[in-house]
C-alpha cells in the first residue's frame, strides 16, 4: 500500500484553521451571553405593575390571628390610593404583635382608671409605659408602695405574653436636691427606684435577661422644674419595651 506524503506546511495551515474556528465559537458564546444579559436588564427596567398585580392576585396575607386573610393586591391598591408605603412587617403580619400589646396595655390602663397617671407612647418600634413616681413610691423613698404592687403585677402579666420584647426600666427625679444617708443625691434615688422595680419584675417571674435598669436623676425632665405640678410629672418611672434583635 502506497503511503501518501502530506507536506508539513499544509498541516500547519490546517491547525491554524482549527484554532481560528475555536476562537470564533468562543467569541460567539460571549456575544450571546451579553445579549441575554442586556435583554434581562431591559425586561427588569420595564416591569409592568399590572403584570405584577396579576402575579400576586391570588396571594393571601393574614394580618393577625383574629383577622381574616386579605388579598395582597388590596394592600397594593391601598398603598397607591393613600400614597403610603407598606412595610414588610405590615404585609407579613409581624406588626400585629405590637398592636396587640398596645391594646392589652390600653385595656389595663382603662380598667384601672389610671389615664391620669399612666401614659402609653409608641414610637420608632418602641413602646414606652410612663408611670408617675407618686403611684409607685413615697416621697424620698425607693420602697414600692403596697398599692402599686397590683399595677406591677398586671404589667408582669402583659410582658410575659410578649417574650420577644426586652424591657429597660428608667428612673427619673425632679431637680430638688436630696441628701440622706441612703440617698446622697438624686442619682442614687433614681437608680435604686429603677432597680427596685427590676427586682420586683424578676421576683414575679420575668426573665432577668430581658431587663435592664437605668437612673437618669433630673437630666431628662418632661417639663421645667419651676412648679410643684411640673416636678411631680418629672418624677416618674418608664418601661421601654423594644423587640429584641436576633443575630444571624
Amino acid at each position: 500500500m502506497q503511503q501518501k506524503n502530506i507536506p508539513v506546511a499544509s498541516l500547519v495551515e490546517d491547525l491554524m484553521d482549527e484554532n481560528q474556528a475555536e476562537w470564533i465559537l468562543t467569541y460567539a458564546d460571549l456575544v450571546t451571553l451579553l445579549l441575554v444579559f442586556f435583554v434581562l436588564l431591559f425586561s427588569i427596567s420595564s416591569l409592568n405593575l399590572e403584570k405584577f398585580k396579576y402575579a400576586v392576585r391570588s396571594i393571601q396575607v393574614s394580618l393577625g390571628e383574629s383577622k381574616p386573610a386579605i388579598d395582597l393586591l388590596e394592600l397594593i391598591v391601598a398603598s397607591e390610593n393613600h400614597e403610603k408605603k407598606i412595610s414588610l412587617e405590615e404585609v407579613t403580619g409581624l406588626r400585629s404583635r405590637e398592636q396587640e400589646m398596645l391594646s392589652d396595655i390600653n385595656r389595663f390602663i382603662e380598667q384601672r382608671e389610671m389615664t391620669d397617671n399612666v401614659l402609653l407612647i409608641a414610637s420608632e418600634g418602641k413602646i414606652m409605659l410612663r408611670i408617675k413616681g407618686a403611684i409607685l413610691f413615697d416621697s424620698g423613698s425607693a420602697i414600692i408602695n403596697t398599692e402599686a404592687m397590683p399595677v406591677l403585677d398586671e404589667i408582669i402579666h402583659i410582658i410575659d405574653d410578649y417574650p420577644e420584647y426586652s424591657i429597660n426600666i428608667k428612673g427619673h427625679t425632679d431637680n430638688q436636691p436630696i441628701v440622706t444617708k441612703e440617698f446622697p443625691s438624686n442619682w442614687e434615688l433614681a437608680s435604686i427606684r429603677a432597680t427596685s422595680v427590676l427586682k420586683y419584675l424578676i421576683n414575679g417571674g420575668v426573665d432577668p435577661a430581658r431587663l435592664t435598669a437605668t437612673g437618669y436623676s433630673d437630666l431628662m425632665p418632661l417639663h421645667p422644674n419651676t412648679t410643684e405640678e411640673n416636678r411631680a410629672k418629672n418624677r416618674r418611672v418608664e418601661f421601654v419595651l423594644e423587640k429584641k434583635t436576633t443575630p444571624f
